[in-house]
């Protein structure tokens, strides 16, 4: 019977000490702002989601005022908006870019696919897959290609 306890209490002491490594792994929260009846904006939300993102949605009648509280120039605009970290993720932008990002910690406003590429999370049409961009845009508002996503 001490024996099992000794080997219950190694065992909980192990997952104890492991609680704060898994903690540390967990991914922020996404808040993104999004018209009631964007269908693909729905469909990025379940990107980040199975990407291990926890995401808050909100719903507005026009995401240009999010963009604009987060200096985001207009010319980056998309169907929605998220804020991570103090990011702006802008448009269909691939979670594994966003994790980079907050892994880079760059001085930056944030990540833009601007439009509504196919292919991109959120805007799967079948096989076809447009090439497109990911800009990271600096705190003057300009961009650099920081991935390319090439045609399928």
């Amino acid at each position: 019977m001490k024996r099992r306890h000794l080997i219950t209490a190694i065992a909980a002491g192990a997952a104890a000490a492991a609680l704060p490594a898994l903690a540390a792994n967990k991914l922020p929260l996404v808040e993104v702002f999004k018209n009631p009846t964007c269908g693909c904006c729905g469909a990025w939300v379940q990107h980040l989601e199975q990407a291990g993102f926890p995401v808050k949605v909100v719903e507005v009648d026009d995401t240009t005022v999010t963009r604009k509280r987060y200096g985001l120039p207009d010319k980056f605009g998309s169907c929605h908006t998220g804020i991570v970290n103090g990011y702006v993720v802008e448009g269909h932008v691939p979670a594994t870019e966003i994790k980079r990002l907050l892994a880079a910690k760059p001085t930056a406003i944030g990540l833009a696919v601007p439009g509504m590429p196919v292919g991109s999370p959120g805007m799967e049409y079948g096989d076809r897959k447009d090439p497109y961009d990911v800009y990271l845009i600096d705190k003057s508002g300009r961009e650099t290609v920081f991935a390319h996503y090439p045609k399928s």
